[in-house]
């Protein structure tokens, strides 16, 4: 029996946790599966039979040297790259190959990169109003007006990221940390099933981390939350589960004290890392 047929056939319901009309049927497996997922560029492969399932409303985080296919399996899952040989699917009824990258957004995937992408010159009260999961054509959105329930949205979320006394500041004055929560704000405006967040710590303060980590635990639950990060102190300190990658492929899955105590992994990254740091 293949991975997707076994996890079909498991019966689990997550309805609880799902926004009113999500298209997502979780009800018999996880929110995310790949399997046997193969991504060749010019004879090397990126990814080589990678297997890997998310459950709903889990917290991930994803580890691995450079080269280990961390942002190709992003790039994958978001439809920006299609793989070669495998299956991705999202829920029970999602074959996310055969949709393309606007589609797999307005399906609930939100994906967000390591540098904070922002509309510096607005408020950040407006780039969260931008950022609403609306009618984005030109005539629409001129003409759209504030209600309130977007504004009681746009107040919530304001709330989650930290940032309500800065709601009429100009998002240009927000230090590197607030903008990366910005960004996550703007996700959630969008209410995503799955967020995948690149590298959220890198270039911020010890302060910045901790309130970084007490966001992306506290998301994890109403959405599921896949994190990318090369900082194991920060990786430690919000990790409920790992997978190790390398050249493509799982190489190692559990705790943080388990895959950190896993010799191979010890060999291929963190020993590499010990290295460097000595």
């Amino acid at each position: 029996m293949s991975l997707i047929d076994s996890l079909k056939d498991r019966d689990r319901v997550f309805d609880f946790m799902a926004p009113q009309a999500s298209p997502v049927d979780v009800r018999h497996g996880p929110i995310l599966y790949m399997e046997d997922v193969t991504v060749s560029f010019d004879g090397f492969k990126a990814i080589n039979k990678l297997n890997l399932t998310i459950d709903d409303g889990e917290l991930r985080c994803i580890i691995g040297p450079n080269g280990a296919g961390k942002t190709t399996m992003m790039d994958i899952i978001t439809g920006k790259t299609r793989p070669t040989e495998g299956s991705v699917w999202f829920g029970s009824r999602h074959n996310l190959l055969t949709m393309n990258e606007p589609d797999i957004a307005s399906l609930g995937i939100g994906r967000k990169f390591q540098k904070p992408t922002v509309f510096e010159a607005l408020s950040v009260f407006h780039n969260l109003e931008l950022a609403m999961a609306a009618d984005k054509r030109i005539l629409p959105t001129l003409t759209a007006r504030m209600t309130g329930e977007i504004r009681d949205r746009i107040e919530e979320v304001l709330e989650t990221i930290g940032l309500t006394v800065l709601h009429h500041q100009p998002a240009g004055i927000l230090s590197h940390g607030q903008k990366q929560w910005l960004e996550i704000g703007m996700l959630l405006m969008q209410r995503p099933r799955l967020l995948l967040v690149d590298e959220p710590v890198a270039g911020m303060t010890e302060q910045e981390m901790e309130r970084t980590a007490e966001l992306l635990t506290g998301l994890a639950g109403q959405q599921s939350v896949v994190v990318v990060e090369h900082d194991m102190g920060f990786v430690r300190s919000i990790a409920r589960q790992v997978t190790v990658l390398h050249q493509g492929s799982v190489l190692a899955e559990g705790s943080m004290d388990q895959v950190s105590s896993d010799p191979k992994v010890v060999e291929v990254y963190l020993g590499a890392d010990d290295e460097e740091a000595a």
